[in-house]
């Protein structure tokens, strides 16, 4: 009977795992298409990707309720639980991102009509292209256990900043002095926000894998920091 109980953990796990990386490759065509709605002012094309969120938001309480379910199944070893705690958090995290390029269809309704300077448009596309490819990794690394890559990503995220710090100097380069332009030079800046967050919940995303794979948390960082640092005061 446990054996089958174990069997049956496991099957449901495998089918939570599709369904997270189901659900992220939903807003990773979600977050392609939106890029290519707003630089091309495509209205319709934003209003049904805002309608598929909801889409998004189905699936991702199906898994949570999913994961409900397999607590309940048994009590799991540590190492089971800590791939049910990651299941829960990973959708969320992905959630998350979806409601972050619905948000940037909601900005592209209130840049309808203006014409994007080319430098700006270059780096959105840029800060797209370098989120997709971000998250995908993150998924790849929850997929194949992979701690390495999963701990790479932080460092790729630094790409993402520099693309925005970048982006945000050239919208004050556009826009200074033209104070008919103010609203739009908020819109475009809040778009830049959005990619860079979408960017932070897929380092996110690798700090849970490593979570699952080895139990590492970021706040391990800190409390050995902390435990230095007393060792020393304690010498002194």
């Amino acid at each position: 009977m446990a054996t089958e109980i174990r069997k049956t953990f496991h099957h449901e796990l495998d089918e939570v795992r599709d369904d997270i990386v189901r659900l992220a490759g939903m807003v990773t065509e979600a977050l392609a298409a939106g890029t290519a709605a707003l630089l091309a002012s495509d209205l319709q094309a934003a209003e049904r990707i805002i309608a598929a969120d909801d889409e998004i938001d189905a699936l991702t309480m199906q898994i949570e309720e999913h994961c409900f379910r397999l607590l309940a199944l048994q009590a799991p070893m540590a190492a089971d639980l800590r791939q049910v705690i990651v299941a829960i958090r990973m959708s969320s995290e992905i959630e998350r991102s979806a409601d972050l390029v619905t948000n940037t269809m909601k900005a592209t309704r209130r840049l309808y009509g203006k014409e994007l300077d080319a430098r700006l448009r270059g780096l959105i596309e840029r800060m797209s292209q370098q989120v997709h490819r971000l998250f995908r990794l993150a998924i790849d690394a929850y997929v194949d256990r992979n701690e390495g890559l999963a701990a790479a990503l932080d460092d790729m995220d630094d790409d993402i900043d520099e693309m925005h710090a970048e982006y945000i100097r050239t919208i004050f380069e556009v826009y200074e002095g033209r104070g008919a332009d103010l609203q739009t030079a908020v819109q475009l800046a809040l778009v830049g926000r959005y990619y860079e967050r979408i960017a932070d919940h897929a380092v996110n995303l690798g700090e849970r894998v490593r979570y699952m794979v080895s139990g590492w948390l970021p706040e391990h960082t800190g409390a050995a920091r902390l435990a230095a640092r007393q060792a020393m005061e304690g010498e002194a």
